[in-house]
């Protein structure tokens, strides 16, 4: 394949969404600037707890953005999130252990770059726990979110 042809390729499926077990449904987006870049929200659903909803917003870069900036195949790691109840929640099998489980990865670079989102289950505190967090093959990042929802009754009915 010639460079060219790989290079077309390669932007053609830029970004690339790898979801594990659970997809990601586009509820938003806002533009910031003039050249095309966006904020986009999306909606994830704990596909082990039913009842919790994430919402995650991150930055996307446009195709005018890459082509000004020379930097192709990279999108910004940083993201926000939300988690909040939005049904009776039912936890099925989950991991308990303190590392937690990835619920979505979604590729931040063509290879280098991954924005990930792992679900920690607090026991003691009866607390699910959301981490937004970036993860790179060369360096580790600092860059991450995190967001709880509690599993107590308040007693409404």
């Amino acid at each position: 394949m010639t460079r060219p042809a790989l290079l077309a390729l390669l932007v053609a499926v830029l970004p690339i969404t790898v979801p594990l077990a659970a997809p990601a449904d586009e509820v938003g987006r806002v533009g910031v600037d003039w050249t095309g870049n966006d904020i986009v929200i999306e909606a994830i659903q704990d596909p082990e707890v039913k009842g919790v909803t994430c919402h995650v917003a991150y930055f996307s870069r446009s195709m005018l953005d890459r082509l000004s900036q020379g930097n192709w195949f990279e999108d910004p790691s940083n993201a926000s999130i939300a988690c909040r109840q939005t049904g009776p929640i039912e936890i099925g099998d989950i991991d308990r252990s303190p590392e937690g489980e990835e619920v979505f990865r979604q590729n931040r670079s063509l290879v280098l770059k991954s924005l990930r989102i792992k679900r920690i289950f607090d026991e003691a505190n009866q607390t699910l726990i959301y981490l937004a967090h970036a993860r790179e093959l060369t360096q580790g990042s600092a860059k991450m979110s995190i967001s709880t929802v509690p599993l107590f009754n308040s007693g409404a009915n």
